[in-house]
């Protein structure tokens, strides 16, 4: 049946007819474990083992199965029965891994960053604006294995919106690998577009009379953007050699919309480098900005400390102990003196905001 990525009303699952798997107790590790067949959901819950069993045991369908945060001992398990690779299974424990597609003997291991736009009131206050997470994806002829790490990167919604479109998962492992893609990649467009807004308001904040953000302000905002920009960037290649047709999982019908699921993502790129290139010109703005204000505060010190060197030199004369100073004695003496201090401030007074030092 032809993969359809178009998403019609609610449909209904017909019920098939299937021996019912044992019960299985759902482990804190494992998500979800489903069996599919012709693009339709088994009932019952399954072990893994259970699962491939049965997939195999029929020589059609596949098998679906979330982890979440699993450690090297809990995967263990999971890894024998599908025969994934050893370095990928490592990679899939400790994360922190940068977007990728390896390509193994049976199967392909990829990994996509996830990302959460937080919210807050303003990008000038925010202390955080981006949140990262990981879904690895282990793709064979009959399973599909997410491992998932982070709190806002659930597939749950996901698999229930491929569930009620049958005609998708009719495709194999490969559509529930384009579902992930896309899924994340128009998560990626949702925080871009948020992220936007909040350029904007930071360029008029910037540019404002009396500037609310500062230098530090700015480099958290731009060590966001390079965060998004990690996330997004490395993906572009991963994608293109699924669109290419890097593996024989990936079956012809499902190809073409790796490609269009690259076209959004250039789309992310463009935006992110646009964002990044923007954030570059605000800071410069924003440090010329602290240190033209830097320079004013500096010429006003210089303008009252030469204002106040003034008196400062008079009454140091004066306070010299000679027996004969200039009119000493004389009864106009110190009003003359107070007269040509402040005089002589006021000139330099005039002259300093003349020339916009005060």
């Amino acid at each position: 049946m032809a993969f359809i990525p178009s998403l019609g009303g609610r449909r209904g699952r017909n019920p098939v007819s299937a021996p019912r798997p044992t019960p299985a107790r759902k482990s804190e590790y494992v998500v979800d474990c489903a069996v599919y067949v012709d693009g339709k959901r088994l009932p019952g819950r399954w072990t893994h083992t259970d699962a491939v069993a049965e997939v195999r045991s029929r020589g059609e369908g596949f098998v679906w199965i979330g982890l979440h945060e699993p450690d090297a001992e809990q995967i263990q398990g999971v890894a024998e029965t599908f025969g994934l690779h050893e370095l990928a299974v490592e990679d899939a424990v400790h994360a922190h891994q940068r977007p990728k597609l390896d390509r193994y003997e049976s199967n392909l291991f990829i990994v996509l960053k996830t990302v959460r736009y937080v919210e807050h009131e303003s990008p000038t206050t925010a202390n955080e604006i981006v949140e990262t997470g990981e879904i690895m994806a282990f793709l064979g002829k009959d399973y599909v294995v997410t491992v998932r790490h982070g709190k806002h990167s659930g597939l749950h919604d996901l698999r229930e919106e491929l569930e009620r479109s049958p005609e998708r998962l009719s495709a194999g492992p490969a559509a529930v690998l384009h579902g992930i893609a896309d899924w994340i990649v128009d998560s990626y467009l949702a925080v871009s577009e948020a992220f936007e807004n909040d350029i904007d308001l930071l360029e008029r904040a910037v540019f404002a009379p009396r500037n609310p953000v500062g230098a530090e302000q700015m480099y958290l905002v731009k060590r966001e953007i390079l965060e998004l920009r990690r996330a997004v960037m490395p993906l572009a290649n991963p994608l293109r050699r699924l669109a290419e047709g890097c593996s024989p999982l990936i079956p012809d019908e499902v190809r073409s919309y790796f490609r269009d699921v690259d076209d959004h993502l250039t789309t992310v790129s463009e935006r992110v480098t646009a964002f990044d290139e923007l954030l570059t010109t605000l800071l410069d703005a924003t440090l010329a900005k602290i240190t033209l204000q830097q320079n004013s505060d500096m010429r006003k010190i210089t303008s009252w400390a030469a204002i106040v060197a003034v008196p400062t030199m008079v009454v140091g004369v004066y306070g010299m102990n000679f027996d004969f100073m200039p009119e000493l004695k004389w009864k106009f003496g110190y009003p003359l003196v107070m007269v040509v201090i402040f005089t002589a401030c006021l000139v330099l007074y005039r002259i300093f905001r003349k020339n916009r030092w005060l």
